[in-house]
């Protein structure tokens, strides 16, 4: 009998022999950087060691399979290659069924941990306002699947091309908003988008990839080791069962990592952005859980937000992210709400389980009201959890 995966990838038509159902792919980030720009690769003991490009895991690899699908060689997945025109959800759910591309039936909206492996992080995140994309570099592989920035004729903004997920918030944001998971490969980042445009009536659209085979992509399979472990036998991946406990900034995450002895090993890590989601359970959220956005093996540390309430941390990840002022930046995920100050009050805008970016130095109190159109909360001294690989 063929191992799940293998089947998986078969029905794909992928030539994919990886052992462990969640092959979690590399971003792509292959440079180093400082908080400011791009820099050598520092060694071991040095300011800056230990991020992302020093740890690239599987790199991708997509085959084209010239009838407008593409296999991705990594994971035993099958995405169609072009998104087409934008759709609301509804429309993006319904007409799953009905695409024949490639002349299968069976293609499904992704997950948003299915659409966030296809995340390169080698991207430039554009300024919003800016109009010039002949200098950028979107966060999707452009020479295998086809994109496009957003299109000022249609009264949109470059950084708007959202993609949809089938993930749903299983809270509200921005005061309300029935909410799905979506990935922007023009500007890098993972937020909860809301389904319905209340100030224009109607459904908001978005982009869409469809995607087949591989059904056990995404699931974790835990195990507590009994020393403060976890290990993912899904991924290969040993976590830190408890965090931190307190924040810090990016420089001082990386040598945190670097310091760190525990159950008998050295090797632990910052884990990379595609890693750290691996373990975001977009099933629990504060708001209708009560806890962190992760399974309940793991523990997770209290605060309170900027608005007072309980939460949960945003986690630093090794992974930078370089957009037009530089690399000044590093990606982070919020295990609790993802908080933004809109209409002159602090609210969930973007969701637990949102991949958003920190200054990697700084003053949080130079940020008062957040930063950008919706105000994103900015803490500069994340969270940390370790990773390391098994096998």
């Amino acid at each position: 009998m063929k191992h799940p995966l293998i089947l998986a990838t078969l029905i794909a038509g992928s030539v994919c022999a990886a052992e462990r159902p969640y092959t979690v792919v590399g971003t792509g980030q292959t440079k180093c950087y400082d908080d400011r720009g791009e820099i050598s690769a520092p060694q071991p003991g040095q300011p800056f060691y230990g991020q992302d490009a020093q740890h690239p895991g599987p790199a991708p690899r997509y085959k084209e399979n010239g009838d407008g699908t593409v296999s991705d060689l990594v994971t035993g997945l099958m995405w169609i290659q072009d998104p087409g025109s934008k759709k609301t959800f509804d429309q993006a759910v319904a007409d799953a069924e009905k695409c024949h591309t490639g002349n299968y039936g069976d293609w499904r909206l992704p997950t948003i941990k299915e659409l966030y492996s296809l995340i390169q992080l080698n991207g430039i995140d554009p300024d919003p306002m800016s109009r010039d994309e002949s200098k950028l570099t979107p966060f999707i592989d452009r020479s295998v699947f086809k994109f496009t920035y957003g299109k000022e004729a249609a009264g949109e903004r470059i950084i708007d091309s959202q993609f949809a997920s089938s993930t749903k918030y299983v809270g509200t944001t921005m005061g309300g908003n029935e909410t799905m998971f979506g990935v922007n490969f023009a500007d890098g980042r993972i937020k909860g988008y809301p389904i319905t445009d209340r100030r224009r009536g109607g459904q908001k659209t978005y982009y869409v990839l469809y995607v087949r085979g591989n059904p056990d992509y995404g699931k974790n399979k835990f195990t507590d080791n009994g020393d403060g472990t976890i290990t993912d036998e899904a991924t290969g991946l040993t976590w830190m069962k408890s965090d931190s406990g307190k924040g810090m900034d990016w420089p001082s995450a990386l040598k945190y990592a670097e310091a760190m002895t525990m159950a008998d090993h050295s090797d632990w890590r910052l884990p990379n952005a595609k890693e750290l989601q691996t373990i975001i359970d977009y099933t629990r959220s504060p708001d209708t859980t009560g806890s962190a956005a992760i399974d309940p093996i793991f523990d997770a540390t209290e605060i309170k937000n900027e608005s007072g309430k309980k939460d949960f941390a945003h986690y630093w990840t090794s992974s930078s992210h370089v957009g037009s002022r530089g690399a000044e930046t590093a990606t982070y995920f919020a295990f609790g709400r993802a908080m933004g100050f809109m209409n002159g009050q602090w609210t969930d805008v973007h969701g637990a389980g949102a991949q958003r970016s920190d200054p990697k130095i700084g003053n949080p109190a130079d940020y008062p009201h957040g930063r950008g159109p919706q105000g994103d909360a900015i803490r500069i001294y994340n969270f940390v959890r370790l990773v390391r690989t098994v096998s």
